[in-house]
């Protein structure tokens, strides 16, 4: 497998290519031209705000002499990994969650991923054991554990002298 996909799978293909210009010195606004393409255009998927499209992957690729496909690959990698994270990121399964245990605001407002912290230490302080399973299985043991931890730590001051 190409070194670029292994290192680099999931990660936007303009990050990369931002990484090769400086890496090479190339200016950004040539090689655009060069391959006929908007400099805007380029400036926009180095930043990632653009998807690398099938035919300009190519110029491109031809034009640095990388491997056919290489960037190609990484958009649809890229793509990959944010559906996946998009798909994961709805809500947990709020038939299982008392709304009482967030009594402070709309439980359909929340955004799950933002304020997870809070939620995990709200239903770790005041939740049965279904709902905090539910959290376990929606978050990961992982993030549960960190937002626990950090829920715990005290608070850095600074004393003064």
């Amino acid at each position: 497998m190409n070194m670029y996909i292994k290192k680099y799978k999931g990660i936007h293909p303009g990050f990369i290519l931002e990484r090769e210009f400086k890496k090479r010195m190339i200016r950004q606004r040539p090689f655009a031209i060069s391959i006929n393409e908007h400099p805007q255009t380029l400036n926009a998927i180095t930043k990632g705000k653009r998807s690398l499209n099938t035919a300009m992957a190519l110029k491109i690729e031809h034009k640095l002499d990388m491997e056919e496909g290489t960037l190609a690959l990484l958009q649809t990698y890229y793509d990959i990994d944010k559906e996946k994270k998009s798909q994961h990121l709805g809500t947990p399964n709020l038939s299982i969650l008392r709304k009482s245990l967030f009594w402070d605001t709309d439980i359909f407002k929340i955004d799950w991923n933002k304020q997870y912290k809070a939620v995990v230490k709200r239903v770790f302080e005041r939740g049965n054991e279904e709902e905090k399973n539910e959290i376990r299985r929606f978050y990961g043991s992982k993030k549960v554990d960190n937002a626990l931890q950090s829920a715990t730590r005290k608070p850095y001051t600074v004393s003064h002298i």
